[in-house]
């Protein structure tokens, strides 16, 4: 038999892993097919309507209701891939005893799904967008994908800490749930940081999270800027998770596959 490459196993893996949580998580019976793509419109329903009977309709720059669907969307996106990834070396053990799985797969498979997902529920909602006559004109098509990629990347290199962890911190899984919802507060999902008093900005700016989101609608609205985003700040996060999760990955993976 012709031996595989590298690339070729990888690749083998991939797929099948893929396919494997494809079919763990919209399987017919469970309501994971139409809650991953329901969900963010649910999300955008109730907090426009808490907008409207709190505030009033009182008119943005920006539609409203276009902004807080990129922002969940994306938020979304990194919520789901920090999370799942976070289980996916217990969830897969089993699979550790097939030389070819390595833990680190997992996460990988994870994430591919996660971007595959957030790639459908962009169309649905720009499909919707167009139909009922929303202001969805973007203003710099490539500095949005660059600033999703740029999310993507620190979502991943999150997912790899989170992961580690996760393995030797039982309660860790709590801890990302109580998390996550403190950061749907906290990232500038429902408002953008120059709405809020100087104080609350230089409070909030420590949040590495938020100069994704600013840095996203700041390219997407004609009315927004990214004057508070640090690029150096969202690189040293990215580049320092991800060398942290992989230091611990690489040293602790024989104890991750025999655990």
């Amino acid at each position: 038999m012709k031996k595989r490459s590298s690339l070729k196993i990888f690749l083998d893996v991939q797929n099948a892993l893929i396919l494997r949580e494809l079919n763990m998580r919209f399987s017919s019976g469970q309501m994971g097919l139409f809650w991953t793509f329901f969900e963010p419109f649910f999300q955008i329903i109730i907090f426009v309507l808490i907008k409207v009977l709190i505030f009033g309709r009182s008119s943005n720059d920006f539609d409203f209701a276009v902004f807080l669907a990129l922002n969940f969307i994306a938020f979304n996106m990194f919520k789901n891939i920090a999370m799942k990834s976070s289980s996916a070396f217990k969830a897969n053990k089993a699979l550790f005893v097939y030389k070819q799985v390595k833990p680190i797969d997992t996460i990988i498979s994870r994430t591919i799904i996660e971007v595959f997902i957030t790639s459908i529920i962009i169309v649905i909602f720009l499909s919707i967008g167009f139909y009922f006559g929303f202001d969805i004109k973007i203003k710099d098509l490539t500095m949005v994908s660059l600033a999703f990629l740029f999310l993507l990347f620190f979502s991943f290199s999150f997912a790899i800490f989170l992961a580690v962890l996760n393995v030797f911190v039982e309660s860790i899984g709590k801890i990302i749930g109580f998390m996550m919802t403190g950061l749907m507060f906290a990232s500038a999902i429902f408002y953008t940081i120059d709405m809020l008093p100087t104080s609350l900005q230089e409070v909030l700016l420590y949040n590495p999270l938020i100069h994704f989101m600013e840095m996203i609608h700041g390219f997407y609205f004609f009315a927004l800027d990214d004057r508070f985003v640090s690029y150096s700040y969202m690189l040293l996060w990215s580049f320092s998770l991800l060398y942290v999760g992989l230091w611990l990955y690489i040293k602790l993976e024989k104890k991750i596959v025999s655990l």
